[in-house]
This record gives C-alpha cells, structure tokens and sequence, in this order.
C-alpha cells in the first residue's frame, strides 16, 4: 500500500421476493455431510448469464469474515524507520541507529483509537524496506540493531499488549516486499521452490529445546525468511486477529521478479492463527481499488476472480471498474472468471496526505471523514483509516482530536434508531418490511443491512411512506449487502414507513432497517 497496491440490528425480519433468475434450492446453515456453504464457487464461460446469478445467489461468507464486516472502522499505523526519513518508500540500507522514538506510548495510541471507535488497528511490523519492529532472529534491520532501549525494545509487543489491554483487536502488515533482503541478495535471486522446514532454527536458537511445531511448506529463499518471520509473528506475540498483505514488489530491475509464495503463506497463517483475516491480498478480503477509502455506489460482496499463481486470486475485472458484481458484470467476467467468491471490500485511506508521518501535513477535516465513513461503511464495506505515530512514538494531538471528533460527529449523524422498538409488519409474499413510528417524525438518515449469513440477495429496494391512502417513494437502493446508509438531502417526516424489495437473487433476509434523525 503507501505507494501504490500493484498488483446490527434493530429486529431480524426476513422479506422473500421472486427471485428474476434461476430458482435454487434454499441455501442451508450446513450443506449435505455437515460441511460450510461455500465462499467460492467455480464458474466458467460454459455458464449462461442466468446460471451465474444462481451460482452467485449460493456464495456464502465465512464466519470469519462475518466477524471481520461487522467491525466497520479499522485503524492502521504507519510506524517505521521512514519516521524517521520522511520517506515514504523506503530504501532498505537505512541505519537502523534512525529509529529512536523519543518517548514512544502504544497506550496512547491505543486510548486514541479506542476513543475514536476503532475495533482493530493494524502495525505495520515490516514496510518495504524491510525493516523490523521487533527483534527477528532472520534480519538485523530491526529495532534490535538500534540504540533505541539499548537494542532490546521491541514495537510489536508494546502494541500488541496496549490493544488487548484496551479491547481492541491486532492485526499485523507485513510487506511481501522487502527491500534489505533484495540487498542481501535473498529477495528475487531467482532461487526455486522447494520444501522448507519451517521454522528454520539457527545455531543457538532459543527455541531449539522447545522442539516447535513446524511445518513442511515449499517456498523460495526469500518465501521462506517470510515464512519465517510470520512463524515468529504468530506464535509469540498472542492471538493475531488479522494479517494485511499487499502485492508491491521491490523497486528492483525489470529483468528480476519474485514470485510470492502465497499458498505456504496462507496455510500456516491458517495453521497458527485460524480465526485471522487474511487481507488486501489474501482469501478473505480484497482492496477496493483506490486508496481513498471509497467504496462503490453498489459494492458487492460476491466478485467473480481468477487464479494469480501460487494459490492467490485476483480481480476478474480490473481492479477500479466501477461494478465488480452485479448482472451485467458477472456476465462480462464470464470468459476469465475462474470462481465467484464472497470477498468483501476494505477501504484504505491516511488521515494525512502521506502514510507515513510527515511534520508539513496535517489532518483531514471532520467533514472529510465523515464523507469517507459514509462512502466506505455506508456502501458494504469496511473502513482501514491510517494514523501515522510521529517521530516521539506518540499519535499527533492534532490527529488524537480529529477521531474523537469524528466519532461524535458519527454519533450524530445517526443518533437514535427511530424505528427501534416500534411495531413493525413483514409481508413476506409482497417482499416488505413496514414500520410504524407511532406518530409522524422526520428521518433524513435510512440504515440497511442484510443478514449476510444468508448471502448478498438484493439487487433493487424502494423506501417509501404513506400519504394518504398511497405509498411514495423516498429513496431507492440497489444493493445493501452488510451495511447502506442513504442520506436524504432533507428530512421527509412521516409515521408509516416501508422497505420494498423489487428485484433480487433470491430470498432477501433483511437485518437492520434503521430510521434516524440527525444531530447535524
């Protein structure tokens, strides 16, 4: 990422709708012989536009991801030695002597993240150019080889311990691309794959006595010092809840590459942390396409993709066009999409212009972040917003008062769920949910969500109120997925309100249909 990417609920109610596409069997919690419902299906250019619908309506989500949707707001924290050199790509022959944070406090960043309503932050534990926050036993470009704490600090275990002390959940970045190593000649120096022992203890290695769990995984020189650093990551450091790749490569001549072991990777990040998500470039969530923190109007979950070497997928599509999976883009998908996969979107942005903190910049306003969280969130996608630690180790004050302004600002663009408590009416042969709020109030602010354990379904849905004898339309949607927010350019006061699905996949559960009157 920091350059470029290369490469709930108010009351659960179910609505159907006859579904315009090929009818399929009600998807179970377990399929035959107890096994999940899938998060992938194989497809291919034999499948006619109607089946590719039917096979999408069938994609269901992990439960891992389900857990990874409903967080919403994620934090990450560009924290490196380009602190320290204003880069923001660094070089990886930096002296690591440049890493001494004067007054370094991960509980201040965690009380500012949790004040802010962040639910996992994400460290970057290695950038670019690879240098280390924590004391690897694979490379001296660490923390280790600084006078920072006479060589003995050690950022991930303050991090760490400050987010669980404060309940928020840890997620690690470490770079696939790691420019030290290119100059150590193990990055892209063309060696093969091949079985590994993993992990590779060295002479004197501290956990030789131990005898650790280690695992057989083929992997380049370079996928396997990965391999290696993700062994030390996950096993000391406590429970991993998300681990965040991206696809750089080295900035390094045109004629070297290296290919990354993504399927060794994937099975012991699997193997020592099950229960981690596993994004930008993993199985289970994908980057949005820009780094913005903008979703698409219609952001789907179910996303046809194809096989990118080494047990990766990738975008069908390009990764920026502006439908990734409705109708008309399954069927343009249909000559290269190998799979439809639940992959839901996350949404990248810094607070700052940069990743990394630069003195010069400064904060995005709260009506910036508000615009974001409307347009990430809002639009069936998470939010990864970065706040870069300055040079002290410490979030800038400025930056600390922007997210407890943004939280309230949040807090009051949906204050209080009108419809909440209030009698509701589910007609499921008609494919709506009405609700009466007692007496007439203004709403300018609609919140839906499906219940995504039963897949993404709907494709179109009117919200409407009663004048009169008849019912008018308010606003119209044509996918909600985990999460919509319409904001409604002026409050429109009524006591009969009703969501109305006009067209989906199939069955359409639907979890949240929220009413609220701003604060604003």
């Amino acid at each position: 990422m920091t350059v470029s990417r290369r490469l709930f609920m108010a009351a659960a109610v179910t609505t159907a709708v006859a579904a315009s596409s090929t009818t399929l069997a009600p998807a179970a919690a377990t399929r035959p012989g107890g096994a999940a419902p899938p998060f992938r299906i194989p497809v291919g250019p034999g499948d006619s536009p109607e089946r590719l619908v039917a096979k999408a309506s069938q994609v269901r989500p992990t439960a891992r991801q389900i857990a990874w949707q409903k967080l919403e707001q994620t934090a990450f924290l560009h924290f490196g030695v380009n602190t320290f050199t204003g880069l923001e790509w660094g070089t990886g022959d930096e002296d690591p002597d440049l890493f001494r944070p004067s007054g370094l406090d991960t509980d201040q960043w965690a009380r500012a993240l949790r004040d802010g309503g962040f639910r996992l932050a994400v460290l970057t534990v290695k950038h670019h150019d690879g240098f280390v926050l924590y004391p690897s036993r694979y490379t001296k470009h660490s923390v280790a080889s600084s006078s920072w704490r006479g060589g003995k600090g050690d950022v991930l275990r303050s991090f760490a311990d400050s987010l669980r002390r404060y309940g928020i959940k840890v997620g690690v970045y470490i770079s696939p691309a790691d420019e030290n190593q290119y100059l150590d000649g193990v990055y892209a120096n063309g060696s093969k794959r091949a079985p590994r022992i993993i992990p590779t203890l060295l002479p004197d290695d501290d956990r030789a006595a131990e005898r650790p769990r280690s695992f057989t995984l083929d992997a380049t020189d370079y996928g396997a010092h990965m391999l290696n650093q993700l062994y030390e990551v996950l096993t000391e450091y406590g429970p991993v809840d998300e681990v965040w790749f991206d696809g750089a490569q080295g900035r390094i001549p045109p004629d070297k590459v290296e290919t990354y072991d993504w399927d060794s990777w994937y099975t012991l990040i699997r193997a020592l942390a099950p229960d981690a998500t596993m994004a930008v470039r993993g199985p289970d969530v994908r980057w949005v396409g820009n780094e913005g923190g903008l979703a698409r109007e219609d952001e789907w979950s179910v996303v046809p993709v194809k096989d990118s070497g080494n047990g990766s997928i990738d975008y069908a599509l390009r990764y920026d066009a502006p439908d990734q999976g409705s109708r008309e883009a399954l069927a343009e998908a249909r000559s290269v999409a190998q799979y439809l996969q639940w992959w839901p979107a996350e949404c990248d942005v810094s607070i700052r212009p940069g990743w990394f903190y630069h003195e010069d910049q400064q904060p995005k306003s709260v009506e910036e972040l508000t615009d974001i969280w409307f347009r990430s969130v809002g639009r069936n996608s998470v939010l990864l917003l970065n706040i870069p630690p300055d040079r002290r180790g410490l979030l800038p004050d400025a930056d600390v008062a922007r997210l407890r302004e943004f939280r309230e600002r949040i807090r009051k663009e949906l204050p209080k769920d009108l419809a909440r408590g209030v009698r509701t009416r589910h007609d499921r042969a008609a494919g709506t949910v009405t609700v009466d709020l007692g007496r007439a109030r203004g709403v300018d602010r609609i919140r839906l969500a499906e219940d995504i354990r039963s897949g993404q379904q709907l494709e179109n849905a009117v919200v409407e109120v009663r004048d009169g004898d008849g019912w008018r339309t308010v606003t119209e949607v044509r996918t909600v997925g985990a999460s919509r927010v319409v904001t409604l350019a002026e409050p429109v006061t009524a006591r009969w309100w009703r969501l109305r699905v006009t067209r989906s996949r199939r069955t359409v559960r639907i979890a949240e249909f929220g009413l609220y009157r701003s604060e604003v």
